[in-house]
């Protein structure tokens, strides 16, 4: 499903952000993506939904090179794949309906089914009750249901989450990690950047490990000696 094959990336001549990284994911699969702040997590996963462009190497999303991919075609890509930024991106002046609603209208969705669909996934979120309310009305637990609300409503094959529970307290990031298990018991491929090594722990899921842009190595949850 994820494919990069010795990919690079570099902001500057003097400043590699990724060097050489090669690894899978493939479908279906639950991974973590791991290492320190600074590492080259947030990278590499722009790198999947086509955000950046490797100076070298190959990065193939679904069989799919996307350095070929045309302008045009690009948002095809990314119609499959959902995103939780770090820091949301909700957009503050609509309400929780309207930005889980967007994917959809984007992608041109009949009214009423987006109403529909809508409502269902805030109703798997516990975010029902709160659908004429703005972003700054919630909490930070509550913001992040509905970025996950909008990434998920679509269905999509890949699921992309950047430090998704980095300032949630434990009651929030349980709740928001069994979201994720579901969606992948579903068939979604789930790619979850983190440096919490207890979330990990928990879990025992593949891990790809970052390290100064470099791929540190590959481990199973719960064990630090794996390669």
């Amino acid at each position: 499903m994820i494919q990069f094959h010795s990919v690079s990336l570099d902001y500057q001549k003097d400043a590699t952000a990724l060097q050489n990284i090669s690894c899978k994911v493939a479908k279906g699969e639950f991974v973590f993506l791991t290492g320190p702040s600074g590492a080259g997590k947030t990278t590499l996963l722009r790198l999947v939904y086509g955000a950046l462009f490797p100076t070298r190497g190959q990065v193939l999303i679904d069989g799919q090179n996307i350095s070929r991919l045309t302008r045009s075609q690009l948002p095809f890509l990314r119609r499959s794949i959902g995103v939780v930024f770090q820091d949301f991106k909700l957009l503050p002046n609509h309400t929780v309906f309207e930005n889980v609603a967007i994917t959809l209208e984007v992608l041109g969705w009949d009214g009423a089914d987006i109403g529909k669909r809508v409502m269902h996934i805030l109703r798997q979120m516990g975010m029902e009750s709160k659908i004429h309310l703005t972003p700054q009305r919630l909490s930070g637990g509550e913001q992040q249901r509905v970025a996950l609300a909008r990434a998920l409503v679509n269905s999509p094959k890949i699921l992309l989450a950047d430090e998704p529970t980095g300032n949630l307290d434990d009651a929030n990031k349980q709740q928001i990690m069994n979201i994720f298990k579901e969606a992948n018991v579903k068939g979604t491929t789930v790619v979850v950047a983190t440096h919490d090594r207890r979330l990990i722990e928990q879990s025992h899921y593949r891990i790809i490990r970052l390290q100064g842009g470099q791929l540190a190595g590959a481990e199973e949850a719960g064990n630090e000696n794996a390669a």
